[in-house]
């Protein structure tokens, strides 16, 4: 039998921790699985994206669409007409999606349009925000996969109840944590904190950058006066994303960052490599953040996390592991700090399947069903 062609898509920042241990996987099988892997360049910066295939061991890709930034429906429109020509050159048998980006939900409708079987990865998430771009990416992105592949309990019971059928939800894990997993040991031996004197247990990070946080100047001014107030007591290190950056500058807001010699106060850093950040993040006394993954990647370090949203799509963090959602309101900020900070923190434990074989149990699904589709 031939291999199965299998077209593999990526487009920002947190698709790649997701897709790297995917195509690992699938390399275990070269006589099985022909894997192509198609960045269509919904992040472009450096730091942001193409860092990250050193970070993680993934190959370049075999084709880069290139499509850059633009409102969502310039960017979802140029990734359908991109991708649509890359379905038709390459004829797969499948094409896998990650995530909830604009290039997860795009790629799923073209592939579909075209009569192609897609696999989402990270499926059944919601957080039942329709003001969220990424919750509409996740609702259409589900309801046409052939494979939906889950990261938890609670994922499949929404799939349920939104009527899919249950011979397409596959409960593996999440590949987010096989990323982690793999690569915790050669992060832990970076000596970034000390480049920066930072003590273990002595500091904060912090990532901001959902609309609703960074695009609203009150929102936005709450959220850094509490991070301000915070960092009076430990520094907190911020590797500031470029939209963020743009809109504290439009609202002149620079004041709340640090620009003395002085050890406490926000650190601001240009966006870090994964490997960088998880060594960070796995020292801290907290994070903060509007960030999805993160949520996820604090559960299992068994770091205290703060998540600055009124809802989220990951509430198997919040149940069984160490995320508080508190919103973006000042003093709900200030309130789970001090606590944190005062060693009331839930201890947590790691979600059931949250064991680095995620991709594994993907790739042995695929292997099994594909080959009664063909």
């Amino acid at each position: 039998m031939k291999p199965l062609k299998i077209i593999n898509v990526v487009g920002a920042r947190p698709n790649f921790m997701k897709m790297a241990p995917l195509i690992e996987a699938m390399n275990h099988y070269p006589d099985a699985i022909h894997p192509i892997l198609v960045h269509t360049g919904q992040h472009y910066d450096e730091k942001m994206s193409q860092s990250f295939f050193v970070d993680l061991g993934m190959p370049r890709p075999d084709i880069d669409l290139g499509v850059g930034s633009g409102s969502h429906a310039e960017q979802t429109a140029r990734i359908m007409v991109a991708f649509e020509k890359v379905c038709l050159d390459h004829q797969p048998d499948l094409v896998i999606v990650v995530g909830d980006v604009n290039s997860t939900m795009a790629c799923t409708i073209t592939a579909k349009k075209l009569g192609i079987r897609v696999a989402h990865v990270e499926a059944g998430l919601r957080s039942r925000d329709m003001l969220m771009p990424e919750e509409i990416n996740r609702l259409c992105t589900d309801v046409l996969c052939d494979y939906l592949f889950t990261t938890d309990y609670i994922a499949d019971r929404n799939l349920l109840a939104e009527g899919v059928d249950a011979q397409k939800i596959f409960f593996v894990g999440n590949v987010m944590i096989d990323t982690l997993m793999k690569h915790r040991q050669m992060a832990s031996q970076l000596d970034l904190r000390e480049k920066l004197g930072l003590t273990p247990q002595g500091y904060a990070t912090l990532t901001l950058h959902r609309p609703a946080n960074v695009d609203d100047r009150d929102a936005l001014k709450g959220i850094l006066e509490a991070v301000h107030e915070i960092s009076q007591t430990m520094p907190v290190i911020f590797p500031i994303h470029p939209r963020t950056k743009k809109m504290v500058e439009s609202f002149g807001l620079e004041g709340f960052f640090n620009t003395s010699d002085t050890v406490a106060g926000v650190w601001i850093t240009e966006p870090l490599g994964y490997l960088e950040f998880l060594h960070l993040n796995m020292g801290a006394r907290l994070v903060l953040t509007d960030s999805g993954g993160l949520q996820e990647e604090t559960t299992v370090l068994g770091v205290p996390c703060i998540t600055m949203r009124p809802n989220t799509e990951r509430p198997i963090t919040c149940e069984e592991g160490t995320n508080t959602l508190v919103g973006h309101h000042k003093e709900a900020i200030l309130a789970a700090a001090q606590r944190i900070l005062h060693g009331d923190t839930a201890t947590g434990q790691i979600p059931e399947k949250w064991d680095g074989r995620a991709a594994e149990r993907i790739v042995d699904v695929l292997l099994r069903v594909e080959s009664g589709a063909n």
